[in-house]
């Protein structure tokens, strides 16, 4: 069974939703939520076959959440608005479909079954590749929205992917590759990106190694793979 979960910021319209797609017995709805950033952790922890996803909800819309998803393991993405105008938008940005509130039960089925016949298929096409405005976070029981211009490091452990900012530490649910192919942020180390605007200090280690201070003090490693790239970037000899 293909396995979803829907992402509006109305319960009502959440709600309704899930009944018709439990009604069609096609459909597993796993989980739902009702804005983008527990959308985000939800797809990350439990990799459904599709998301039906709002795109008018405050803070961060559809749309924007969906340039947020790793192209190389997003699900397959259904818009699901009361406002017509985005539909253009939405295939441009390669939704898998796009249907209209209230949701019509026979217009439903033809997007199921389009899923059903795709299923197997797997084809994630990539997204347009604009750059991120915007880079949500959550850190001291707050929704953070940061700035790329004021994140000066991120990096991945076993609990995550952590921001180091100019005045804050924390944590999102975006990956390090959608990081480093979205925002100004270059790779120094597999688990390391930094600001380059954000160095202050390359010190040049034993055995091929350097290590980075940032405008804020931040230690941030250099492997052997990045360093010469580093070198070259700021004509190092």
């Amino acid at each position: 069974m293909i396995k979803a979960i829907v992402i509006d910021d109305e319960l009502y319209a959440r709600e309704e939703l899930i009944d018709l797609l439990l009604d069609s017995g096609e459909i597993n709805v796993i989980d739902s939520c009702n804005n983008a950033i527990e959308g985000l952790k939800k797809i990350n922890a439990l990799k459904p076959d599709v998301i039906f996803l709002d795109i008018q909800m405050p803070r961060i819309t559809g749309i924007e959440m969906l340039s947020m998803l790793d192209p190389d393991t997003m699900p397959k993405v259904v818009f699901v608005t009361a406002y017509d105008e985005y539909a253009l938008k939405a295939f441009e940005d390669n939704a898998f479909d796009y249907l209209l509130k209230p949701v019509e039960t026979y217009r439903l089925d033809k997007t199921i079954k389009r899923l059903k016949r795709e299923y197997e298929a797997k084809d994630y096409s990539p997204l347009m590749s604009d750059m991120l405005e915007l880079i949500p976070c959550s850190g001291h029981n707050r929704i953070l929205l940061l700035r790329p211009e004021d994140i000066e490091v991120a990096y991945s452990d076993l609990s995550g992917v952590h921001i180091l900012s100019t005045e804050t530490k924390a944590s999102t649910q975006l990956t390090l590759k959608i990081l480093e192919e979205k925002t100004p942020l270059i790779r120094c180390h597999r688990q390391y990106l930094v600001h380059p605007q954000a160095i202050r200090e390359i010190k040049l280690l034993d055995n091929g190694l350097a290590e980075i201070t940032t405008q804020s003090l931040y230690q941030v490693p250099v492997s052997r793979r990045y360093l010469k790239e580093l070198k070259d970037r700021y004509n190092l000899s």
